[in-house]
């Protein structure tokens, strides 16, 4: 099989960060688009991109995309498309998708569309009526923006977020791929102190660990590809060992604190799980009295934002006593402050050096950047 596409969606706002990562893994073509970065690929890059991603959602392989402005057009293009060259007699493909400022803008009646096309090809290429749809799973999604239909197969099954550590989380947890983000657009290289003195369950500073160990984040879970016929199993088995070789063993100072005794525990509960315990450390203590006196460091962190009045209140009163602490650090250490407040600097008591709008799922946030 020659080159492949992958098509990778991110969170908004991750788009470059993600390019950035595919460059790093040497994938060729990559660009970035609202929302996705796009890739040409070899079929073993389908394990080293799965397995290697921080701020990626999902890897789809892209099978191909066309004109779709009537029900006609998307059946013809989907049926011409070579499904038989990835699903085989008995694969299950169920379809998911959305369209975007397209004519066919009815969701189910594109999805039974598509799944007609792809059954009636793999139908009249295997000789049945009935697929059996009774082995491995080879998800379709397909996406329509502007009349333009673009068909593929999610080679990753759970969301990359998903690494598999975070069994238990706390209220408003961050997700993995937007804490890695945040952690990166710290420049953290695993070199200065890293703190989050709102830990939460962990996840920044877990992230942070694995960053600084340069150890890849897929390593302790699955994928739907695994389980392909077409794609050698050796592919991840080399993937991984490629990851593995790469890891550095060094030691590391990630320190979080969070006021709730409960966060603390899952927080220590999720390095375990993440096999990071010996890199990171969380301790019981308050924001408001977060002090260091090392002369560099980051402090990388997501604290509450208050979506309701009075929490809203309170969350001021909290962004205020941590930017009275902040302000005592010494002048080496830069600060990464996550918030979706529209005050958040006027409370916090500085303006931000840098700001750069993300979103934490649905929520549309800032992260508040300190400190050069």
């Amino acid at each position: 099989m020659g080159e492949l596409q992958l098509a990778i969606p991110t969170l908004f706002g991750l788009e470059g960060i993600c390019a950035d990562e595919l460059r790093r893994l040497g994938l060729p073509g990559v660009r970035a688009e609202n929302g996705r970065v796009l890739c040409g690929a070899a079929p073993a890059d389908i394990a080293r991109v799965n397995l290697n991603l921080r701020t990626g959602e999902r890897v789809l392989l892209v099978l191909g995309s066309f004109r779709a402005d009537t029900f006609d057009a998307l059946f013809e293009g989907v049926r011409a498309l070579p499904w038989e060259n990835f699903i085989p007699r008995e694969g299950a493909f169920p379809v998911k998708g959305h369209a975007l400022n397209s004519v066919l803008h009815a969701v189910p009646a594109c999805q039974s569309i598509v799944k007609k096309a792809v059954a009636a090809r793999l139908g009249t290429h295997y000789g049945l009526e009935t697929l059996p749809e009774n082995g491995a799973l080879y998800q379709i999604q397909f996406s329509i923006m502007k009349d333009t239909a673009t068909l593929m197969l999610d080679t990753s099954g759970a969301g990359l977020h998903k690494r598999g550590y975070r069994a238990v989380g706390v209220e408003a947890p961050l997700r993995e791929t937007l804490a890695a983000a945040m952690v990166l657009l710290s420049r953290y290289r695993g070199r200065d102190p890293l703190c989050d003195p709102f830990c939460g369950s962990g996840t920044i500073c877990i992230e942070a660990a694995l960053i600084a160990a340069n150890r890849a984040p897929g390593l302790n879970r699955s994928f739907s590809a695994q389980k392909w016929r077409w794609l050698d199993g050796r592919c991840w088995l080399e993937a991984a060992d490629e990851a593995m070789d790469r890891e550095y063993h060094g030691d590391y100072d990630i320190w979080g604190g969070d006021i709730d005794p409960r966060a603390v525990t899952i927080a220590r509960s999720n390095a375990v799980k993440a096999d990071v315990e010996g890199l990171v450390r969380f301790e019981k203590a308050d924001a408001a009295q977060f002090s260091r006196s090392a002369p560099y460091g980051r402090v990388v962190t997501n604290p509450p934002y208050g979506e309701r009045l009075m929490e809203k209140r309170e969350a001021e009163a909290l962004y205020r006593a941590f930017g009275a602490a902040a302000r005592e650090l010494p002048s080496g250490w830069r600060v990464s402050v996550l918030s979706s407040h529209t005050e958040f600097e006027r409370t916090f008591g500085r303006t931000a050096d840098k700001r750069r709008k993300l979103y934490n799922g649905m929520i549309k946030c800032d992260l508040f950047q300190y400190g050069r």
